[in-house]
């Protein structure tokens, strides 16, 4: 069925420029969707921080500067919101897609119907945040793996995500370092990484995002007592700097403490042919094709041995399944089909609200109506 012109309001996070030119994989998936969209003939409109975007959108900035030293407090975000609603409030668009935390809220006030993606996992007090808004946000999860730590959330469909650029394919057998690409949290388990390449005998790139100060506290109190001369420290690298160590690298290693809800390095990585070895949490399954991209471990003991054997994947088929499952163009897609869906839910609730308005008795001026409160 051909897609119907869509004139859409991305609202992206306040907290990075679209595409980001170092640290940010929402950034990295808005980027990818806007252009996938724009590409199929819809008219995008974004919504970010900023002075400029790199995307093919319309860009309305609501504040000149990136957020990212404020990220995690609310206020930033809902400033945000509220002038990007301004905007949208004028009812000029037929779908409102939000990628940030707070804009549920505001969905069910808006002209459009709300597509809202969720990022982060929905654990704890987000969990309960998202199990409680208006059935009329249609709420879209990043993998099976997040779907499952609340599948009583009201999800509306679940929808990897996507890049941009991919390929060309880098040459088999590099014998650069391994590469470890995170922001400095325990999560992420950098401290893992080191002690894997060091049992492996590999030399490690440890490339992380350290603004905040629970990263600062975390990479001096634990990261960096374990460094050596097989270790390399790269901190808040370019988005240059960081493409070049992806290419060559001897794979990406990913050994996660946490259930992941996605994982954009991973994509970032086999899109160029560099293979991923990762620990079995969250979706790493969905994204890695085990033994064809990359290694999928059940323990960190086991991390050694794939870190050994990874160079006998092909970059070839890295590319092939990136390019296949995690494309702007898969990716557009499959929103598209969250968008109709959103709107046909939007247009039968109206029709059905019509109706009941329809069918009411009709009140005749004069006559009361009677009170469910007893009157004494």
């Amino acid at each position: 069925m051909a897609s119907v012109h869509l004139r859409i309001a991305m609202i992206a996070p306040p907290w990075f420029e679209i595409p980001p030119s170092g640290y940010g994989g929402i950034e990295q998936v808005c980027a990818a969707l806007v252009d996938g969209l724009v590409t199929k003939g819809h008219e995008v409109t974004l919504f970010g921080a900023g002075r400029r975007t790199g995307t093919r959108a319309s860009f309305i900035p609501t504040v000149p500067e990136p957020q990212f030293r404020n990220l995690g407090q609310a206020l930033p975000e809902l400033l945000h919101i509220a002038r990007a609603d301004r905007f949208i409030s004028a009812g000029a668009f037929d779908v409102v897609h939000d990628h940030t935390s707070v804009g549920a809220l505001a969905a069910p006030l808006r002209p459009a119907p709300t597509v809202m993606t969720i990022h982060a996992t929905p654990e704890g007090d987000l969990g309960d945040y998202l199990a409680c808004l208006d059935h009329r946000v249609h709420l879209v999860a990043i993998s099976d793996a997040q779907r499952r730590v609340r599948p009583d959330i009201g999800w509306a469909a679940t929808i990897h995500n996507g890049l941009t650029k991919i390929g060309p394919a880098r040459p088999a057998g590099t014998d650069g370092p391994v590469l470890w690409l995170a922001r400095f949290d325990p999560d992420k388990g950098p401290d893992l990484a080191i002690h894997a390449c060091r049992a492996a005998g590999l030399p490690l790139v440890l490339v992380g995002k350290c603004r905040s100060a629970q990263e600062y506290r975390y990479l001096e109190e634990v990261v960096q007592p374990l460094l050596g001369p097989d270790t390399t420290l790269v901190l808040n690298g370019s988005r240059n700097a960081v493409d070049h160590l992806l290419a060559t690298a001897r794979c990406l290693i990913m050994p996660i403490r946490w259930n992941e809800p996605f994982g954009m390095v991973m994509i970032e990585a086999m899109a160029i042919g560099t293979p991923v070895v990762a620990l079995r949490r969250g979706a790493a399954p969905e994204v890695i094709d085990h033994g064809r991209t990359g290694f999928i471990c059940d323990d960190p003991a086991e991390l050694p041995a794939a870190l050994t054997q990874v160079t006998a994947i092909d970059p070839r088929d890295c590319v092939a399944h990136v390019r296949r499952y995690f494309s702007a163009e898969t990716l557009a897609h499959r929103y598209e089909e969250a968008y109709q869906a959103a709107l046909a839910q939007r247009a039968s609730s109206r029709l059905r609200a019509t109706r009941e308005v329809r069918g009411a008795p009709a009140v005749a001026a004069g006559v009361a109506v009677a009170s469910p409160i007893p009157v004494r």
